[in-house]
């Protein structure tokens, strides 16, 4: 009787250790896991899309692209603008890879190379079609008194139909819109930058870059 007594003190014994060694007095849980250290999450910056460069000719912006000029059922966005040197690397790389001709066969020493990407829109209720030649005989760019850019086409493109890579024809339905690119050579000085559209009685026309 007596060992049994033995027993069950030491064992009463044994757990109150245990409950002091791993909850101290309160016998509370003890927390082994390393301190917390506060991590402060750094945003990153938020880039502005590129949208032109027309600063680097000297060129004060009016309004922000992308720009849009609408009429007689055909809607036309400006979504980026780039100007390039005629003989830069860029322009090289284009050429390559849709096919626009080389210099002289449409303008006579261009200065520029500019690379546009637009969005055309069919506002009317019939179905539109024609091709890049349409799109620049309709909406116009002037960058000089009396100057206006020339097109240069795509000639690896020539086969395909609303092309988004860079556009050669298109043919929209009612309420259908195309991405794609169109290309200039221009060959004057660039002193404003002005869109017109010309698909009505009267152009509509909208300046980026005021006189």
């Amino acid at each position: 009787m007596m060992k049994k007594t033995i027993l069950k003190v030491s064992m009463a014994a044994v757990l109150l250790s245990q409950m002091v060694l791993v909850g101290g007095v309160e016998g509370k849980a003890m927390d082994t896991a390393a301190p917390r250290v506060a991590t402060t999450v750094t945003a990153k910056p938020v880039v502005p899309v590129m949208t032109d460069n027309l600063f680097k000719y000297g060129l004060k912006k009016d309004v922000e692209l992308p720009v849009t000029v609408t009429a007689g059922g055909f809607s036309y966005t400006l979504e980026k603008i780039m100007i390039y040197d005629v003989n830069s690397t860029e322009v090289v790389k284009l050429k390559k890879t849709y096919g626009f001709q080389d210099v002289g066969g449409v303008i006579q020493d261009p200065k520029y190379f500019i690379w546009t990407k637009v969005t055309i829109q069919n506002t009317s209720k019939k179905t539109i079609h024609g091709g890049g030649n349409d799109v620049v005989r309709m909406v116009r760019f002037t960058f000089h008194d009396g100057a206006s850019p020339d097109p240069v086409w795509p000639k690896k493109l020539a086969s395909k139909t609303n092309s988004t890579d860079a556009l050669w024809t298109y043919n929209l339905k009612p309420g259908q819109k195309i991405t794609s690119y169109l290309a200039y050579y221009f060959k004057d000085s660039l002193d404003y930058f002005v869109i017109r559209l010309f698909n009505g009685s009267a152009p509509v026309e909208k300046y980026v870059v005021p006189e």
